[in-house]
């Protein structure tokens, strides 16, 4: 990337004043950390038994170390380049210890960036907190929400990484929601709620893959699976031993088990105030179109067709009158003749996820036409302009419609998405969805969901879907895009050279299967929404959130990566969280300017919400069908659906 090797910062713009949650480490410019390799004769299987030994020998170690069973860092340097040490077990057996030399590490160097991780959690620990995942909260200062069964564990985000100018760590506060009810409770609740026939497979569709946390040890533990034919009766081996579950936690936790038996956002950047009796874009004319509605329901129907008319005149959707149809049995749904082409509402009597997969599944799939789907509830008659306005915006762009745009001046631009979403229903399979932009005015998407085994590389389907991507833009247009920029949304830091190395690679074998004369500019961002930074502007003599469209591109900014920061929203309460991007390959040619100026305008043109988000709009539809999919479809949605945005 040669037009960013002088400055990866922006030019244009007003500079303002910001502080940020990142906390320089000073230290002296000559520390240095020693590696040692480690080596026991006879060897030591056990770990515990190898760092034993290493820290008899304190006198002439030091205090201050860190061995992980096999390297020991030092911030000394021994006098001799290998140090011969003896140890005795407690079995009086005679051990050999060489300590070698390996490395001298600067401060800057990865494993010393480690080294400080390490040294932080350790501290960390002092202080008494508890991990879960990678974050750090305080057990012992919880705030509870009995009327909701909660309790919020206040806790800290930490990263130490060499930045621009310096190593510096990076806090924010986190908090974990708890339920303060046990999964017996929960499984409780959903007998009592569907019955013994049901049950089972209520609390595995509900259960497995969730996030649990056991008192006892303040440890997390992912369910995988249920043993419906085992009871804390049942046992297990532990050593040379043979114990059951139910006395093991007796012996070794002092908790009693009974033993049952079961038989089986919000924005204030918007221009929804704006919206009201103004026009959008355009919009197709819905003429057929069914409303389905249970009897219990009649009511709500007939008081939301009057508001849908009364809202969709002005803002110049053309809804006609539609064929009313009640049910008397909900999943006699799937059975009528349905004949429209153009849009099908269904008004649900609560928000039943059995429901709406029933009309999600059938309406995506089978028959493919745009849904809307609405719970009866929500149908109140103090909010009714506001839903059925909220409704009519909904089905005017699920069936084309054009609701606004922002001004992008560059020519023959493809604007592409991509989420991924793993289904834990079905074998967890990954599930890729791909987003492209059709039109100069970004108001036109193709959509396409891709379906893989565990396993599976997200790309290999996604490659197809960008073919279909690039013939659907050469049907609208009557040519190929010049300029392609691809947002890739849910990638971690772990994951950047696998995008880089295989998912690049991937996209430019997809663009050379339209000929060779073909070399669009291609860009590629990866998106991270989920960081701990936060940025406070100085404005006035006070500090607030910084304003909707601040970008920084500096100082907290990589030193090896094309990076930036957007802070696209605003917050009524609490700190704004900005959005990363880093831009990992990049033949276009922009200037920063440009490349952040077009984030941000892409931020304002998500169809569902009247507002700036924090991703690019790409990045939202993308998730929304991976989302949708892997929620309630399990399947790929029918290809006479790719042009729309079914799923909104």
């Amino acid at each position: 990337m040669v037009h960013v090797k002088d400055s990866k910062s922006g030019t244009s713009g007003k500079p303002i004043s910001l502080s940020s949650n990142f906390f320089r480490l000073l230290s002296c410019p000559q520390w240095v950390l020693y590696q040692y390799h480690i080596k026991f004769e006879p060897p030591m299987e056990s770990r515990r038994l190898r760092s034993a030994l290493i820290y008899q020998h304190e006198q002439t170690l030091g205090k201050a170390k860190i061995f992980d069973g096999g390297m020991l860092f030092l911030p000394i340097r021994l006098a001799q380049k290998e140090t011969i040490l003896h140890s005795e077990t407690r079995n009086k057996e005679a051990v050999k210890i060489t300590v070698t030399l390996t490395n001298e590490l600067p401060p800057s160097s990865p494993v010393c960036i480690q080294f400080y991780n390490l040294i932080l959690r350790k501290i960390l620990k002092l202080l008494h907190l508890q991990q879960i995942g990678r974050n750090y909260y305080n057990p012992h200062d919880p705030l509870n929400i009995p009327q909701h069964k909660l309790k919020i564990w206040p806790g800290y985000v930490t990263t130490i990484l060499h930045y621009e100018s310096s190593i510096m760590m990076c806090i924010d506060i986190s908090h974990k929601v708890l339920r303060s009810n046990t999964v017996l409770d929960f499984m409780t609740n959903l007998r009592a709620q569907y019955g013994d026939h049901r049950f089972a497979d209520m609390c595995t569709k509900e259960l497995v893959g969730c996030i649990v946390l056991t008192k006892y040890n303040n440890k997390t533990y992912r369910v995988d699976d249920i043993a419906w034919d085992h009871t804390p009766n049942n046992t297990f081996v532990k050593g040379d031993t043979t114990i059951s579950f139910k006395k093991y936690f007796k012996d070794v936790k002092s908790i009693t088990i009974d033993v049952p038996k079961f038989d089986y956002d919000l924005w204030k950047a918007d221009w929804s105030r704006e919206m009201r009796g103004n026009p959008v874009i355009s919009s197709p004319e819905i003429k057929k179109w069914f409303l389905f509605h249970t009897r219990q329901n009649g009511n709500d129907a007939h008081s939301l067709l009057e508001s849908l008319q009364r809202v969709s005149s002005p803002l110049g959707i053309h809804l006609h009158k539609p064929i009313m149809t009640s049910c008397l049995l909900w999943y006699s749904f799937s059975n009528q003749l349905i004949i429209c082409l153009y849009q099908v509402a269904v008004i649900l009597p609560s928000n039943r996820k059995d429901r709406y997969e029933c009309v999600k599944k059938y309406l995506c799939v089978d028959f493919p036409v745009p849904s809307q789907c609405v719970v009866s509830r929500t149908l109140k008659p103090k909010s009714l302009m506001t839903v059925a306005t909220k409704l009519a915006l909904q089905m005017a762009c699920k069936v084309g419609g054009e609701l606004w745009s922002v001004e992008i001046p560059l020519k023959q631009l493809m604007v592409v998405g991509i989420d991924c979403y793993h289904d834990t229903s079905a074998g967890k399979r990954s599930i890729g969805a791909l987003v492209a932009s059709l039109n100069q005015t970004m108001t036109r998407w193709f959509s396409k969901c891709v379906l893989q085994h565990k396993g599976q590389e997200i790309m290999d389907g996604l490659k197809m879907a960008l073919a279909g991507a690039l013939k659907d833009y050469h049907k609208f247009n009557n040519c190929l895009p010049s300029r392609i920029i691809v947002y890739r949304d849910g990638v971690g830091d772990g994951q950047l050279h696998s995008v880089v190395n295989f998912e690049v690679a991937q996209i430019l074998e997809s663009i050379k299967t339209f000929g060779e004369g073909y070399e669009p500019k291609l860009s590629v961002v990866v998106v991270t929404k989920r960081i701990s930074c936060r940025f406070f502007a100085h404005i006035n003599g006070s500090v607030s959130n910084p304003p909707p469209g601040t970008v920084v591109d500096t100082e907290v900014t990589r030193p090896e990566w094309y990076d930036f920061y957007i802070v696209s929203q605003a917050v009524h309460n609490g700190s704004v969280s900005p959005t990363h991007y880093n831009v990992v390959y990049d033949t276009s040619g922009l200037k920063p300017d440009h490349m952040q100026r077009l984030t941000y305008k892409l931020c304002h043109m998500y169809f569902n919400w009247q507002g700036i988000i924090r991703v690019p709009a790409p990045c939202m539809y993308a998730h929304k069908l991976a989302f949708l999919v892997g929620q309630s479809i399990h399947k790929e949605p029918n290809t006479k659906l790719d042009d729309y945005l079914f799923y909104l």
